[in-house]
């Protein structure tokens, strides 16, 4: 996922984004331990997406972003 569209998403969206990504990152380390994984580079992709999202969670507790941008962008695009 871009980051550009990391920013779209609502702060709801992004945790459970995030919970997704938490599981798929489980269910890839299961799957290497048993030696089944495919695409081993997949693992790094997933955790590179979930610091992404843990990285625009903490910029909307920080007050870098707010709620009120996001909703302004929104209408312009409109």
């Amino acid at each position: 996922m871009k980051k550009s569209t990391l920013y779209e998403l609502t702060v709801s969206e992004l945790e459970t984004k995030l919970r997704d990504d938490l599981a798929a990152l489980e269910n890839l380390r299961f799957q290497k331990a048993l030696q089944q994984l495919e695409n081993p580079l997949k693992i790094r992709l997933v955790k590179k997406e979930i610091a992404q999202i843990r990285t625009v969670l903490h910029e909307y507790e920080l007050g870098i972003r707010t709620k009120e941008k996001q909703v302004n962008k929104s209408q312009d695009n409109q």
